[in-house]
């Protein structure tokens, strides 16, 4: 089957991309301790600058929305400085890059904010366990784990702040060089957390109705897009998932509703993780790019498991204008050419995903012999 389609130029919002393979965010952990990007971020996004768009790792827009291991802020001017590094790489080597702006919500563990209680829009631990910071002394490979913790509901002035956080961040990334940003609507992070039912148990204005429980997305939104142009904004979302404890009563719904903000806001995209193979997430039981398209003509970017091949067809008969590739891009920087050639792909080594500094990061060589 032919890959043509995922080779053909595509306007995403004001932005012009070669082709239509997004490299999709991979949070990878080499910022540093404080959580400033580093040289060797430069060198591994410019490595894979001839995707029509990179997407950066996700990037918190506030010291208490952090809450992995050695990921990076935007909220400092050490942080800012970093990412100028980054994104002069990328721009260097003829790339385009969006800053993905983040708050993990309940998803945060005390460790990573000095001892003090997450915040969410309710007060629902999450399941599961996530990665903690090493202790100190601790030089083993991998990284120790801790449960989720019950966070604190959040308060009115919480929510201002968090709202505030978003769009300072999205206006951080402008100063930072980015070509725009991708609001993190997913994965069980605090966007998401509002959205979907099962998360949010609030009796107030936030939630409740499916208009309630969007509010706080269309005032994050309306806070970026005064400090970005629409056309430099994405959203991304994953209604059908059910990751540590998230699940909503009718996810068909809410990707409506989202559509129907999108539009309203003129987003220059929607990303919808929806997966076609179980990995990442599991299939959903009923998908919902229909409920999403009835109400955003904008375009589509779909993520799940995708092969350059299903991706293509995916984009030939309409079912989305673009498609992101998250791990196929980790152990193949030269992904587009791999994909252009019809070349075999890298396998990823997992033991080096989170840490290790170049290796198992920027070290992966492009394929032996391949066109440039």
């Amino acid at each position: 089957m032919s890959v043509d389609a995922l080779l053909q130029p595509l306007t995403l919002g004001t932005l012009d991309l070669p082709n239509r393979i997004i490299m999709a965010p991979l949070t990878r952990g080499r910022a540093s301790e404080a959580n400033v990007p580093q040289p060797v971020m430069g060198t591994y996004y410019a490595q894979r600058a001839d995707a029509g768009l990179l997407i950066s790792e996700a990037t918190a827009v506030h010291p208490g929305g952090m809450g992995w291991y050695r990921v990076p802020g935007i909220w400092s001017a050490e942080q800012l400085a970093g990412w100028k590094g980054v994104t002069g790489a990328v721009h260097d080597a003829g790339g385009r890059i969006f800053c993905q702006i983040w708050h993990m919500g309940r998803l945060v563990l005390p460790d990573y904010n000095g001892g003090a209680q997450p915040i969410a829009p309710s007060p629902i631990a999450a399941e599961g366990e996530t990665f903690a910071p090493r202790a100190p002394g601790d030089d083993s490979l991998f990284l120790p784990m801790k449960p989720f913790v019950t966070p604190r509901e959040m308060t009115q002035a919480d929510i201002d702040e968090m709202v505030a956080a978003y769009a300072q961040g999205a206006a951080n990334a402008l100063e930072a060089g980015f070509d725009g940003v991708e609001i993190h609507g997913a994965n069980g992070y605090l966007i998401d957390q509002f959205l979907t039912s099962s998360t949010n148990r609030r009796t107030d204005g936030y939630g409740g109705s499916l208009e309630n429980r969007t509010r706080f997305l269309r005032e994050v939104i309306a806070a970026v897009t005064a400090k970005v142009e629409a056309g430099r904004v994405g959203l991304r979302i994953s209604p059908t998932s059910k990751r540590k404890g998230m699940e909503d009563e009718n996810p068909g719904a809410l990707a409506h509703a989202i559509g129907t903000i999108a539009e309203a806001a003129g987003l220059a995209y929607v990303h919808l993780i929806e997966p076609i193979h179980a990995g990442f997430m599991d299939l959903p039981d009923d998908p919902v790019m229909a409920q999403l398209r009835a109400t955003y003509r904008g375009a589509v970017i779909q993520n799940g498991g995708f092969s350059a091949e299903e991706g293509a067809d995916f984009i030939a008969r309409g079912a989305a204008e673009a498609i992101s590739f998250g791990r196929p891009f980790m152990a193949n920087p030269d992904l587009v050419t791999r994909f252009r050639e019809g070349l075999p792909l890298a396998e990823v080594n997992f033991d080096y995903a989170y840490v290790g500094e170049e290796k198992g990061y920027s070290d992966y060589p492009a394929y032996a012999g391949a066109a440039a």
